[in-house]
């Protein structure tokens, strides 16, 4: 029989050390003390400035097989996920397929990385210009990878490029697994990367968490192999939107396309990244160069769209992101980008809320579904008036519990032409370094503004481009 290759056909990721310690059917103090005294399998989650943790059924399982004591006593806990689903050596095998001595060598070389990948993250400069290859960073490009490692990574890019909540968190799964083999393989930290600079638009994961996860990848991905086109380039990414600074961004991506000029997601990246910053001509010849590299890629046809309608051609970006809505109907990005692009800038509410909700079903936001069906109230019972008064009553309840963003209450004075209110919000978004600045100058809810000379300031202080 052939064997499965999958290892998520056969493992379940518990996300926390009560579900670990559930897993045992012990507590938690028992399990940590197993992690530090017996070598448990536990890992931390690349980037996670808390401390998160995860574990994997099989490889626990197979840990346990390797213990004398804590074996008898943990199967015969009752409801204990040992107890319903056995050991059996015939289950397939993944990441921790070793012995017990090559696992525990294997995490403690982990535990060491992940806090370096973390510091890394936030002590390195952002304005660095030239990246000197020393001796280890030149071990790290030569080196031969290891094999498991690079299966793994492959998997995880299948996963990567179906972009969707499951597939992306899959795709986390996966490149995680990639590092625990291989701590010095690069791709492995720019998958991560990449899929935290994406988790924020297609999950529920704040965009703060997953902008700081991300950056701290692409750091390490680029310490690791400085002449990587991929690591620049999700380093330029997480620069941008995560720590709005566009000289570094910049910097990057034209750098990733030094190394590789037919480097499809550094055209497309950067793309996206001219249209916030209002090179119109630019961002279209990008998105044209990266849509000629890969034709048959949604997400370039998708982000196409949203860059036409930032250029202010509305038509051809609602063609298209039609076309993308009937031929793949669960593709989120086509109905996000046709409510926010298209029909919220044309007036059609009724429509922009049934697409963005849409939007928020197929990337499992529930909070986000319920707010949006409160707007749909609001306009069905107050009209264009009923509906901004909603979105500026929620979004100041929300920041007030410290679940929302000084951006988007700034964005919901602004479409009420409350000037001062919308600046008072603006700043504190700055202070707060909320990733939602990237967009400002693109924001129809600010273009009222893009006279005023205390906002133009601001575009500039917030490292911003002029607005045109």
């Amino acid at each position: 029989m052939a064997a499965n290759l999958d290892p998520l056909a056969a493992e379940t990721r518990l996300d926390s050390w009560k579900e670990i310690a559930a897993f045992f059917g012990r507590d938690e103090r028992t399990v940590k003390r197993w992690e530090k005294e017996r070598g448990l399998p536990v890992h931390r989650v690349p980037g996670s400035a808390r401390g998160r943790v995860f574990g994997y059924s099989g490889e626990l399982t197979r840990w346990l097989q390797g213990t004398g004591e804590e074996e008898e006593n943990a199967t015969s806990q009752p409801g204990s996920v040992l107890s319903v689903v056995g050991t059996s050596d015939s289950s397939p095998r993944s990441l921790a397929d070793f012995s017990l001595r090559s696992k525990r060598g294997l995490l403690r070389a982990l535990v060491w990385i992940l806090p370096v990948l973390l510091i890394a993250g936030f002590l390195f400069s952002f304005s660095m210009g030239h990246h000197e290859i020393g001796f280890k960073n030149a071990l790290a490009v030569t080196r031969q990878p290891d094999a498991a490692a690079q299966d793994l990574y492959l998997k995880g890019r299948y996963y990567f490029e179906k972009r969707t909540p499951d597939d992306l968190n899959k795709a986390v799964d996966f490149f995680t697994q990639a590092i625990v083999h291989d701590p010095g393989y690069a791709p492995a930290y720019v998958g991560l990367a990449d899929c935290y600079n994406l988790l924020r638009e297609f999950s529920a994961m704040p965009a703060r968490e997953a902008y700081e996860r991300a950056f701290a990848a692409a750091q390490k991905a680029v310490e690791l192999d400085p002449k990587s086109a991929e690591a620049h380039n999700s380093l330029a990414f997480a620069s941008f939107w995560g720590y709005l600074d566009a000289a570094a961004a910049e910097r990057e991506f034209k750098r990733a396309l030094e190394i590789n000029p037919n480097f499809t997601r550094a055209h497309h990246w950067y793309a996206t990244f001219l249209v916030e910053i209002g090179r119109n001509r630019e961002a279209l010849a990008e998105i044209e160069r990266a849509r000629q590299l890969d034709p048959s890629s949604k997400a370039i046809l998708a982000d196409k769209g949203f860059i036409l309608a930032g250029a202010g051609r509305t038509e051809e970006a609602r063609t298209l992101l039609k076309q993308i809505e009937v031929s793949d109907p669960n593709f989120a990005s086509a109905h996000l980008y046709l409510g926010d692009m298209v029909y919220m800038r044309e007036g059609n509410y009724e429509g922009a809320l049934e697409e963005s909700r849409t939007a928020a079903v197929l990337t499992h936001d529930t909070t986000l579904e319920k707010k949006i069906d409160a707007q749909k109230s609001a306009y069905e019972n107050g009209g264009v008036q009923g509906l901004l008064d909603s979105e500026l009553t929620s979004g100041k309840h929300e920041y007030e519990q410290g679940s929302g963003s000084p951006y988007a209450v700034a964005a919901a004075y602004g479409n009420l032409h409350q000037r001062d209110e919308a600046m008072k919000y603006l700043h504190l978004a700055r202070q707060q370094r909320d990733p939602g600045l990237a967009s400002l100058t693109l924001n129809i809810a600010f273009r009222f503004l893009h006279s005023d000379p205390e906002f133009r300031d601001f575009v500039s202080q917030v490292g911003l481009p002029p607005v045109q």
